[in-house]
This record gives C-alpha cells, structure tokens and sequence, in this order.
C-alpha cells in the first residue's frame, strides 16, 4: 500500500477547483455520508466498490476519501491494481476544512 499517492486536504480542494478529470470518491457508509460529504464527491460504500469497477472510467483521476483515511487507502489500493489512476486523502473527513454538503 505504500505506493499509493498521498494527497491533504487542502491539495483536494485545489484539484477540484481546477481539474475536470479528477472525481472525488466517497467510500464511507450511507449514514456517515448523510452527516456531510464534499460537494460533487461520488458515493459509493467501500464494500460496492468491486461491484462498482464497470461504472468507473478509468481516463479519470480518483481520489479516495473516507472518515479517517484508511478504509480509503485500502479502497484505493484495490482500484490501483486494477488499473486505475488513484489518490488517497490523507487523514480523511476528519482533516477536511472545505465546502461540506448534506
């Protein structure tokens, strides 16, 4: 898992600003999700993410945000070895100052 990019907060907010490539992809549970998630961030639970891999383009960036970071990494390190561009939040939710929506 080391070899997954690492990106803060702060580095997520600015991509969103400027790349229309990058997807942020939310894999926290439905009720974490309803207390507030990054506006434009896609949803889907970490246990859907196999099942989830064919509505996913892979010309993309992802960047992958959980509560914490880790259910992110382990999210994302899944999509890597499947051929997908991804990143992981450092420090999850829990460290994002940006924009929340619910």
């Amino acid at each position: 898992m080391d070899d997954i990019n690492e990106v803060t907060p702060k580095e997520v907010e600015k991509l969103i600003e400027e790349d229309n490539d990058t997807v942020v992809l939310d894999v926290r549970e439905d009720e974490e999700v309803a207390q507030g998630k990054i506006p434009n961030a896609k949803h889907i639970p970490l246990e859907k993410i196999p099942h989830s891999m064919n509505d996913l383009d892979k010309g993309k960036d992802y960047v992958l945000v959980c509560r914490s970071g880790n259910r992110s990494m382990t999210a994302a390190s899944f999509m890597d070895e499947h051929g997908f561009k991804v990143s992981n939040m450092a420090g999850g939710m829990m460290n994002w100052d940006g924009e929340v929506i619910v």
